[in-house]
């Protein structure tokens, strides 16, 4: 590699560092529920050898009943045993790895396009993509699958030169398959395409392919008696659209309404019919440019708003090199489109938050190939005149770093006042009065309204996970494939809106106990006196503190 090409690698590389770790405890505003469970767990592991759930080294973590992949989890611990059980603990790792990928996108892009410049560009292009940076700034598991991904790409497309580097690609894209789940669908259709694809250039290296997919097997193999239980479909019918429960009613509706003879409305409304339009009309709004370009994916944890996945200055160099791999007759060009058409559909079976960048963050390194290939075949058109390339680069590095800052704005500024309450932000200041509080009170009656008050109590308290996992007073319950706690030790997690758990009832069935609440403002009395009280960043209650004697 040379100096100047390695300095520039390192400056990107630096920069997506401090991008994705500049105030990353405070921004976002707060850990999540997904964050805590991972961080909790990965802790637990740390101290125990089990998890929550007392399980020793699990490959599967039941968590909140929706059974996590485990690569997550082993790899934030080291973050947390060198910072702790807090927030820069947890995010640490994404940070690392989210870096790394960029670092590995340059390589792969050296090799897939044949040009250093190609590489640092979609390096520089991942670097600070809003897309990438969102979600390596929290612990997403989909951003750890990408790494994988781009790892094994990049040792897949070295297999053309060397073969010996097929065998080792099969070990980033097994571990993608520990990681999240949209990678369990990805890893394997995507290797049978590239070998559908390229199956002449396979077929002369059958020992060698064939070694490959051994060991591919063999690396997944833990995986085979989750496979074969029940516990594999959690997830999935948590989010599938099969399992939606509004598809029936909708569809015998529709028939009813049908003024079409017998047996037609049976024969245009049934589920084959329905699921294959939902599939269709999810796959296709990832292609759209309201999501790539406009206003981005609905899911506030996952997308700053008011901007699309992707900076409006990508979209004719995308179009360029969209062009240009096939006006250059790149050969790896199939490996590039099967890696795009295959992203989208595990979340095209989903109901919720379509389109999804979570779901989708695999599809991310695509864009920032495609782009970086039209920056450098736009090039050649300004070979011939030194003033129109000045031009060119003043125009471009003026609108990048007005794209970039716009997009900083709204991400320290706009974006944690607007969805504080998305990030479950308040948990971490009410448990701290807890912690500084928790000995003066019999019982803490602490509401569920926004869900797992349990896992943040756990995690901020940094509450001994040995302790936790053979407490004589711990309650689980589960209800529609998710797990609640209702108790452990002194805390008790009840819904404060239902009726028979509301304040009144809760301190009619403890006479002779002095009870701390926490809940919303509507849960208590308004004549009794705020001992603490926590909003969002918009200045709207999210939790209240009040005592009984």
């Amino acid at each position: 590699m040379r100096k100047k090409i390695f300095l520039w690698l390192v400056f990107i590389t630096i920069i997506s560092f401090i991008l994705r770790f500049y105030k990353v405890t405070n921004d976002p505003p707060s850990l999540n529920w997904d964050e805590v469970s991972i961080g909790y767990n990965a802790y637990s592991i740390l101290k125990t050898g089990k998890d929550e759930w007392g399980k020793f080294l699990p490959i599967h973590f039941k968590s909140y009943g929706e059974y996590k992949l485990p690569l997550q989890i082993y790899a934030s611990i080291p973050g947390i045993y060198f910072f702790g059980l807090n927030e820069l603990g947890v995010r640490i790792t994404p940070i690392i790895y989210g870096t790394l990928t960029v670092l590995v996108l340059f390589f792969l892009g050296r090799e897939l396009l044949g040009s250093e410049l190609a590489g640092l560009v979609s390096a520089f292009l991942l670097g600070i993509s809003p897309w990438h940076i969102q979600l390596t700034r929290a612990s997403f598991e989909s951003s750890f699958a990408t790494f994988w991904v781009v790892l094994g790409v990049w040792f897949l497309i070295k297999g053309f030169k060397n073969k010996k580097w097929f065998i080792f690609s099969m070990i980033p894209f097994a571990l993608s398959v520990f990681t999240y789940n949209s990678a369990r669908i990805f890893a394997p259709t995507f290797l049978f395409t590239v070998f559908i694809i390229y199956r002449k250039k396979f077929i002369a290296l059958k020992k060698v392919i064939l070694l490959s997919f051994i060991v591919f097997l063999i690396l997944l193999f833990p995986l085979a008696p989750f496979l074969l239980s029940g516990e594999r479909s959690a997830r999935y019918k948590l989010v599938s659209i099969t399992d939606d429960p509004g598809l029936i009613p909708r569809i015998n509706e529709n028939r009813g309404h049908s003024q079409l003879p017998k047996p037609l409305p049976r024969l245009i409304h049934n589920k084959v019919t329905y699921i294959s339009y939902y599939f269709i009309r999810n796959y296709f709004a990832h292609f759209t440019p309201q999501f790539l370009f406009i206003s981005g994916a609905p899911h506030k944890q996952h997308h700053v708003q008011n901007m699309g996945e992707l900076y409006y200055f990508q979209a004719p160099f995308l179009i360029m090199g969209l062009f240009a791999l096939f006006y250059l007759k790149n050969k790896y060009k199939g490996i590039l489109f099967a890696w795009v058409l295959l992203s989208f559909i595990p979340v095209a079976v989903t109901q919720d938050s379509i389109p999804h960048a979570l779901r989708t963050l695999i599809a991310v390194p695509f864009y920032q190939l495609v782009s970086a290939l039209g920056f450098v075949f736009s090039l050649r058109w300004l070979r011939r005149s030194t003033l129109l390339k000045v031009i060119f680069f003043a125009m471009l590095i003026i609108i990048i770093l007005i794209s970039v800052v716009y997009y900083l704005y709204q991400y320290y500024l706009v974006y944690p006042v607007r969805y504080s309450r998305d990030w479950q932000y308040g948990y971490k200041q009410v448990v701290d009065y807890i912690n500084n509080h928790k000995d003066n009170y019999d019982e803490i009656v602490f509401s569920r309204h926004y869900g797992e008050p349990h896992m943040f109590t756990l995690f901020y308290l940094n509450y001994d996970p040995n302790r936790y996992q053979h407490s004589p007073n711990l309650i689980r319950f589960e209800t529609y494939n998710w797990v609640w706690v209702l108790r452990f030790d002194k805390f008790y997690f009840p819904d404060l809106g239902d009726k028979g758990t509301r304040f009144a009832d809760i301190v009619k069935e403890n006479p002779n106990k002095k009870l701390l609440f926490i809940g919303r403002k509507g849960d208590f009395p308004k004549e009794i006196p705020r001992l603490f009280s926590v909003n969002f960043f918009n200045n709207e209650n999210v939790f209240d503190v009040i005592e009984v004697k």
